[in-house]
């Protein structure tokens, strides 16, 4: 057992060193939570051998767990700090709102799907990182009003367009929202930053995700 985990601690860390601190990972804190979240833990006994390549994994429902660089760079372009709060839309597996946790945030994060909620609690639960994340289960293209505003929101699933309701309960005093938008085959992942009433925008590169399902997304 002691030999497994050591294996395991070994992949962890050569998926920090090559992965992300090899291309253009640099947020020391992001590559700290990287290094200290079991991705093995988020994905099921199949796939596990395969926790710690460079690519998306299946966790069910017909949704994936994004691949390692993908979530780094989502969490460095959202900018949070200790103790931020941070609404995350797809909960999925867990381990984006596991990484938000370990960094220090405060995270609400929806899924649709109960089933998946219930695992990622349980998988959140076993970490001990459940204290600083809520998961509801709802209709996340709405975001949640009763937080708002939210220093961060980090949305890992596609939407035809940057969603309405997602933007106005950003924190007018630099609140960042990174989110994929486009067709449900292709996207550019875009980093909206909100000053008061000013809203800009760039595209930090192509992506591809699931779609994201809702009133602010794809219908179902």
């Amino acid at each position: 057992m002691d030999e497994a985990r050591e294996r395991i601690g070994d992949a962890r860390a050569r998926m920090v060193t090559d992965q992300l601190r090899g291309r253009d990972i640099t947020n020391p804190r992001v590559l700290a939570a990287m290094g200290a979240v079991p991705r093995d833990a988020f994905v099921d006994d199949a796939v596990r051998i395969h926790a710690y390549e460079d690519r998306p994994l299946p966790i069910g429902a017909g949704q994936t767990i994004s691949q390692p660089y993908i979530v780094a760079r989502m969490t460095e372009l959202l900018g949070v700090h200790a103790g931020d709060r941070v609404l995350e839309i797809g909960t999925g597996s867990g381990y984006q709102a596991a990484i938000l946790a370990a960094m220090g945030c405060v995270v609400t994060t929806i899924e649709r799907h109960a089933g998946l909620a219930e695992e990622a609690r349980e998988r959140l639960r076993d970490l001990g990182l459940d204290r600083t994340v809520e998961i509801r289960v709802g209709d996340g293209s709405v975001g949640a009003s009763d937080g708002e505003p939210w220093r961060g929101i980090l949305v890992a699933a596609a939407a035809p367009a940057v969603p309405a309701a997602l933007r106005m309960q950003l924190d007018p005093d630099g609140g960042r929202l990174v989110v994929p938008v486009g067709p449900r085959d292709h996207q550019d992942l875009i980093v909206v930053t909100r000053n008061g009433t000013e809203f800009r925008e760039h595209s930090d590169g192509p992506v591809s995700f699931v779609p994201l399902i809702g009133e602010g997304g794809f219908r179902d």
